[in-house]
């Protein structure tokens, strides 16, 4: 049983479009804590807030 070079490809590029399918499918998935993560970042600058403390761009002065 031969198989012929065309049946190869097409095999490979179908199996390619349903791996890019069900990726698409697990993308648009909302995950739990999306809210969550989004409150804990600065209004101003976008950064990640680390504790309960003001974020860096509101700090006067250098840090060090």
């Amino acid at each position: 049983m031969r198989v012929l070079g065309s049946e190869v490809i097409f095999k490979i590029v179908t199996l390619f479009l349903v791996v890019i399918a069900v990726l698409a499918m697990f993308g648009k998935v909302t995950l739990p804590g999306k809210k969550r993560l989004q409150s804990a970042r600065c209004p101003s600058c976008g950064r990640f807030k680390i504790g309960k403390g003001p974020c860096g761009c509101k700090l006067k002065g250098p840090r060090k």
